[in-house]
């Protein structure tokens, strides 16, 4: 049953992530990215902050597995580095962002070189 509710979340969540990437826009900046994360966080800390007096452990699934997950899961990224500070782990708080976002734009670097390496396109 807990994996019917995450993949019925994720669904809601990815489909809520293509509508916001219908709206119009051709700047450089990858701003409907930026709010689909802003967005994300947003919602993650809202059903964090409301998950243990007023949603069943069901209910937190779907909402933040998966319709936050499906969504972006930089709302996950964030909620993880908000709870690290908010329990007094600044160092641990600022490392694990730094590497996450340090080691992911080189992971998407290096999964683009092997891509390119390995399938002819």
């Amino acid at each position: 049953m807990n994996i019917l509710l995450v993949g019925a979340g994720g669904a809601v969540g990815a489909v809520m992530r293509y509508l916001i990437s219908l709206i119009p826009y051709k700047g450089a900046f990858p701003l409907l990215t930026l709010i689909t994360n802003l967005l994300g966080a947003v919602i993650i800390g809202f059903i964090s902050g409301i998950a243990e007096k007023k949603l069943s452990p069901r209910a937190v699934l779907f909402l933040k597995t998966g319709v936050c997950g499906g969504f972006t899961t930089f709302s996950t990224f964030s909620l993880e580095a908000y709870e690290l500070l908010s329990s007094g782990k600044t160092a641990l708080a600022a490392v694990y962002s730094v590497l996450s976002v340090v080691l992911c734009v080189a992971g998407a670097f290096l999964g683009t070189v092997i891509a390119r390496k390995f399938v002819k396109i």
